[in-house]
């Protein structure tokens, strides 16, 4: 630290970074970086708050090749935490108290108008939410130093809020910046009030092409931070995507359904209708029965409901550790993984079953399917609990997410294979290569985990691709259009197709079980 700030090194760094010389540019910004990254490690937590006028140094020469150069944003959003983590303004070590509070105000002003700025772009094309998040963290890191440094120094608790001449009178010092500070939070608010009344559109139906932007402003926040949400803010939230149910009659969509028909009629009035005539809600009369109303329709939820996850009808089938849990019936009805006959793997899942018929035998299955996810939607849109639930891993991919092994709670031979003594595995006892040999309906096929996998054999440094190449093809391949069906016909009866992964994300596996069946206790065989 003696060496660095009395040769100027900032200055220098600068000016390597500026310099015509092909390289320079890296070496210098490499040098820049270095120095953010190690400062904690290499030097005493007493002496972290000297680095500050080296940061402050940085900032104010890299300013001169532009706001949005990355170097400059990486060195402010470092001033920043400096500022905040050390007390910020109230540590007058370093330099005078005057002097910070006017050298921190441009780096927030910067701040505030690019903030300003994401939130009025994110009205017109909503991009990605980290730029915003960025810019929040980074004007908080300025902002709370000097609003305390305020309060300190002036005693100043009150809003910030009188008129530019009234602050000057009182705090000839300081009026000027707390005047500039009120300009900025009002017009902070200001955007964020557009939004805010942009979202309500949105969700009321009355914006036109706005559910991009609904979801980046809300569905996206909540992506983010679900985790501090209990479960009826996020079942709320998570309903707010579904257009509201309409008490007028003629609206609705009417359906007449034959009890002895139920499952093939209620897809005929479902799976062809267009998803816009379902989004005022549902009307059922069953023939040669004269009763009506929310008591009828919850009866026809129930019973299509248990004939579409009934495993005889092959679309979905049960877990064996939980009856109420489903998932996509596989393509093939057993899958074993083997490359020759002395060593056969089976993978046995919380999420497979191994007695049933292929739901491919139907050749309309996946419409089927797309009917299934519309059914499903509906209920939840009506409030009608089912008593069905979603298995782990259909949920997870739902939600656009993969499952791991600790998904996958019963593949104990996969994880007898992570376990193995490595010299063992590499011995190649098992025999195993990276194939899958499926059987199903009385045929066999031996499938590749990937390019030549044929000719891979499992050694312990490959193994765990292996494994995870396995859990892809048993558990991701073998459902991939069923679940995308699933999830295409839920979309249809959101108020926007596109908030579809929305849903399942802003929710956890739990929330949908209250939703669907109102008790998260499981069934034991």
């Amino acid at each position: 630290m003696q060496v660095f700030i009395p040769s100027s090194a900032p200055l220098s760094l600068f000016m390597l970074y500026n310099s015509p010389v092909a390289g320079n540019k890296d070496i210098a910004e490499e040098s820049i970086k270095n120095f953010l990254i190690s400062y904690a490690t290499l030097l005493p937590k007493n002496l972290h708050n000297h680095c500050a006028p080296i940061v402050l140094e940085f900032c104010k020469f890299l300013r001169r090749v532009g706001q949005e150069d990355p170097p400059y944003i990486l060195c402010r959003s470092a001033l920043g935490l400096f500022w905040e983590n050390a007390g910020g303004l109230q540590d007058s070590e370093c330099v005078d108290q005057l002097v910070r509070l006017k050298e921190i105000y441009p780096f927030l002003t910067e701040v505030a108008n690019s903030l300003s700025k994401d939130l009025e772009l994110s009205m017109e094309s909503p991009g990605s939410l980290r730029p915003l998040l960025d810019d929040v963290v980074d004007f908080k890191a300025f902002l709370l130093p000097m609003r305390t440094a305020i309060n300190k120094e002036l005693y100043y608790t009150g809003p910030i809020c009188e008129s530019s001449k009234a602050q000057a009178a009182k705090y000839p010092v300081f009026g000027e910046e707390i005047e500039l500070l009120r300009i900025i939070l009002a017009d902070l608010l200001k955007r964020m009030a557009e939004c805010l009344t942009k979202v309500v559109e949105c969700l009321a139906g009355k914006g036109k092409g706005d559910s991009d932007y609904c979801s980046f402003w809300m569905f996206s926040w909540l992506l983010e931070h679900k985790d501090v949400l209990d479960f009826e803010s996020r079942g709320h939230l998570a309903m707010m995507m579904f257009p509201d149910v309409k008490e007028d009659y003629e609206e609705l969509h009417e359906m007449l359904i034959d009890r002895s028909q139920l499952l093939s009629e209620s897809f005929a009035y479902i799976g062809s209708a267009e998803p816009e005539s379902l989004h005022a809600g549902l009307f059922v009369e069953f023939k040669n029965e004269e009763v009506t109303g929310p008591g009828v329709l919850r009866e026809w939820f129930f019973l299509v409901c248990q004939d579409i996850f009934n495993p005889q009808n092959a679309l979905f089938v049960s877990c064996p550790n939980d009856r109420r849990r489903f998932y996509p019936n596989p393509v093939y009805d057993i899958y074993h993984v083997a490359e020759r006959p002395r060593f056969k793997l089976e993978l046995v899942s919380v999420d497979a079953s191994f007695l049933f018929a292929a739901s491919k035998v139907d050749p309309m299955h996946l419409d089927y399917f797309t009917f299934a996810g519309r059914v499903i939607a509906l209920a939840l849109m009506h409030k009608v609990q089912v008593g069905i639930v979603f298995d782990r891993i259909f949920f997870q991919q739902l939600a656009g997410t993969l499952p791991s092994l600790e998904d996958i709670r019963d593949a104990d031979s996969c994880k007898q294979i992570l376990e193995m003594d490595p010299d063992f595995i590499d011995s190649d006892a098992l025999g195993l290569t990276f194939v899958r040999e499926v059987e199903g309906l009385g045929s066999r096929k031996t499938v590749e985990l990937c390019a030549g996998g044929r000719n891979i054999v499992v050694t312990s440094k490959n193994r765990e691709e292996y494994v995870k190449l396995l859990i892809k093809h048993q558990f991701v391949i073998s459902i991939t259009e069923q679940v995308k069906h699933f999830a295409k016909g839920f979309g249809d009866i959101l108020s926007n197709s596109v908030l579809q992964t929305f849903f399942f994300r802003s929710l956890e596996l739990e929330d949908l079980d209250w939703m669907l069946q109102g008790s998260e206790s499981a069934i034991k065989m």
